[in-house]
């Protein structure tokens, strides 16, 4: 007998359900290989909803700090915040289901290290999230060239310890609340975009004046090629990646347990029945 184990869905959580198929002892096994993920028609469409999705993240969301910056602190860090919080809620709902929207490296590092994502498929989110945002800067500095072009990446904003420890902080809480509502099948998962897309939000009110908020590698990484400045990148490299390990880590340690709401409720209205 061979064990077989077929996905359940292309979101966050991978849900499997395990299937006894009867080997065919006719068949030798070295002419059939197991396709590598990479190679799959399921992660190729993974991949190019994460590519698309990371595009206009950064697009959108580095084309307002460009128009800010162009039109002389014209929407100012309010406007900034609605826009990146916006694009994020608009994109999980767009390509949730696809991919899990993650469109953040520091999002699939962290979900991988519990566990929640296959450490096979890591690289291919990476790769596709970075070339999505040098895709995005590139073609935002090839529309606003000339007077008009604004480097639009990330820079420390005082010491390198202080932007440091914000984004270790506030990616936390990014991932703290992501992990709650794309993985926990108690919490309202028809809610998640909007409590991401508001955090995001948050963080970037009263942390972007501090670190600029990033709270995402790619973000930050895209830019820095396009215009070939790094000065403290690796702040926003490692900086978010410690955080949202953290966050993921510390929910998955305060989940009691993986059970469905349904299957909760149901226990406990048994308890009160026999009473």
């Amino acid at each position: 007998m061979e064990m077989v184990e077929v996905g359940g869905g292309a979101t966050n959580v991978h849900h499997g359900v395990t299937l006894t198929i009867p080997k065919d002892d006719t068949q030798d096994d070295q002419d059939t290989p197991p396709s590598p993920a990479t190679f799959t028609l399921q992660f190729s469409q993974k991949l190019l909803a994460e590519l698309l999705a990371t595009y206009f993240l950064v697009f959108a969301g580095c084309g307002v700090v460009t128009v800010n910056i162009d039109k002389k602190d014209l929407i100012g860090q309010p406007g900034i915040a609605v826009v990146w919080g916006a694009v994020v809620m608009v994109l999980v709902y767009t390509v949730g289901h696809i991919s899990g929207a993650h469109i953040n490296p520091a999002v699939t590092i962290a979900f991988a290290s519990c566990k929640k994502f296959p450490w096979k498929e890591v690289p291919g989110y990476i790769v596709a999230q970075i070339l999505a945002s040098t895709l995005a800067s590139g073609t935002l500095r090839l529309i606003f060239s000339g007077t008009h072009d604004h480097f639009v990446g990330n820079v420390p904003i005082g010491s390198d310890l202080r932007s440091f420890v914000m984004e270790i902080i506030i990616t936390f809480l990014l991932m703290f609340v992501i992990t709650s509502v794309a993985t926990d099948n108690r919490a309202t998962g028809e809610l998640a975009g909007l409590a991401i897309g508001a955090t995001v939000l948050l963080n970037a009110m009263f942390a972007g004046p501090i670190s600029g908020a990033s709270m995402n590698p790619a973000r930050s990484i895209g830019p820095a090629l396009v215009w070939n400045q790094y000065k403290g990148l690796w702040v926003y490299v490692l900086g978010p990646m410690v955080g949202a390990i953290g966050g993921a880590w510390a929910y998955n340690t305060i989940r009691f347990t993986d059970k469905p709401l349904s299957e909760i409720t149901k226990g406990a209205f048994r308890k009160r029945s026999r009473r």
